[in-house]
């Protein structure tokens, strides 16, 4: 492996960082969270049309650069370090790979090029509290009960003239509420023979109603959809799973929000220590009493050690998919399916991003603990952002965790409990 970053990976990362530094600062990122969409729609179209953000990780062929996860997640951290509120996370590493694994060729042709523009944004509906699951981070339902078990709730398609019906709801939408592109999983074929398929609706269907929902991180925006006999779109073919594609996206998707935690982690530390080395206590920076330094070396080994996780994370995703015998499925001309959805999510030997998750998550949740505590009283109100970066942690948490869930998943993943023979 060589982890040095090449010239075109450090020049996304600078120039990202310093678009960031002047379009999101703290009063911006508290009027951008503020609004209806929960971003700044003109942040948003800056990232998009001058650095392509959305077009990172998608194929030349439909506008896209054609870089891999690694240089995805590298956008990722920068906009974690600023806590920047976009469509990123929900269109180009939940939606957009999934309209390119299982969307038939004029499916791919329609949506992808005005993903990777930034003229479409989507976001992906997972049913129930269980975004998680269906990604295969912290469990894998071979028969996708997560999506309602072909019962009541989730949500159900039918046949209908002319296509497909859905009904339901679905709650903890991530940009759900803003979206123009909904890609929502649904139950099909009745109990006994049920199975998950994936529909694509359109942002102002007739039927479809959506509502923000208040979350515990507000830069992290979610809505709830409800459908009601809503017109949707069969993603590919009818002998097209679901499942496979979402548990082969749980590693790209769990690099991403490693690097995201790391970058938010490393900038709430970094504004810890400078905070410290003013703040004055019998007469001297507080940051010189030895007991804070400790605690600050602490939180910066493990905040370094969940970078080089993160970025290796990022690393062995965009190398297996490169080395994959499926790698082309992408292209025009081959189907379906991400390289790593080939396989059921408990046999895959690689558990890097998962375990990557979970020390991203650990580290930014300790950073933004010591930086409330050692900002003092000042670090509990809303007018400092230390807070934010604490309810970024607990939100992940929330959505893709818990940590200790991510763990024994990928540790029953790897067999790293069982008994040899057995």
């Amino acid at each position: 492996m060589d982890a040095r970053f090449t010239d075109e990976q450090d020049e996304i990362r600078r120039t990202l960082r310093e678009l960031l530094g002047k379009r999101c600062g703290p009063e911006e990122l508290r009027a951008a969270v503020d609004t209806p969409a929960g971003h700044d729609p003109a942040l948003w179209a800056l990232l998009a049309g001058q650095l392509g953000l959305p077009a990172l990780a998608l194929p030349e062929t439909y506008g896209g650069a054609g870089c891999t996860v690694t240089e995805l997640a590298l956008a990722c951290e920068e906009t974690g370090r600023a806590l920047a509120p976009t469509p990123l996370l929900a269109t180009a590493v939940l939606a957009a790979p999934l309209l390119l694994a299982l969307g038939t060729g004029a499916q791919r042709a329609a949506l992808l090029p005005r993903v990777a523009s930034g003229e479409l944004t989507a976001a992906l509906a997972v049913p129930g509290p269980a975004l998680a699951t269906a990604l295969a981070l912290t469990g894998h339902d071979r028969r996708g009960q997560w999506a309602g078990g072909g019962r009541a709730g989730g949500v159900q398609a039918r046949r209908a003239e002319g296509g497909w019906q859905l009904y339901g709801q679905v709650d903890q939408v991530l940009d759900g509420h803003s979206a123009e592109l909904l890609v929502v999983a649904a139950h099909t074929g009745g109990f006994a023979r049920s199975r998950v398929l994936l529909f694509s609706v359109r942002g102002d269907a007739a039927g479809l109603t959506r509502v923000r929902q208040t979350a515990l991180d507000a830069t992290r925006p979610q809505g709830r959809i409800q459908l009601r006999d809503v017109s949707a779109e069969l993603l590919g073919g009818e002998d097209s799973d679901a499942l496979p594609a979402l548990a082969g996206l749980g590693d790209s998707v769990a690099a991403c929000l490693a690097a995201e935690a790391v970058g938010a982690a490393g900038r709430v530390l970094e504004r810890t220590v400078e905070y410290v080395g003013q703040r004055e206590q019998f007469g001297r920076p507080v940051g010189s009493f030895q007991a804070v330094k400790h605690r600050l070396a602490d939180a910066y080994v493990q905040v370094q050690a969940a970078r080089s996780a993160a970025y290796y994370a990022a690393w062995a995703t965009a190398t297996q998919a490169a080395t994959a015998p499926s790698s082309t499925a992408a292209t025009e001309a081959t189907a379906t399916v991400p390289p790593s959805a080939t396989a059921t999510a408990p046999a895959r030997e690689e558990t890097a991003g998962a375990l990557a998750l979970a020390q991203a998550l650990e580290a930014l949740r300790r950073a933004a603990a010591e930086g409330i505590q050692l900002h003092g009283g000042i670090g509990f109100t809303w007018e400092h952002e230390a807070h934010l970066y604490f309810k970024r942690a607990a939100g992940d948490e929330l959505l893709f965790g818990p940590v200790h869930r991510l763990r024994a998943h990928a540790a029953d993943a790897a067999h790293v409990f069982e008994e040899a023979g057995t």
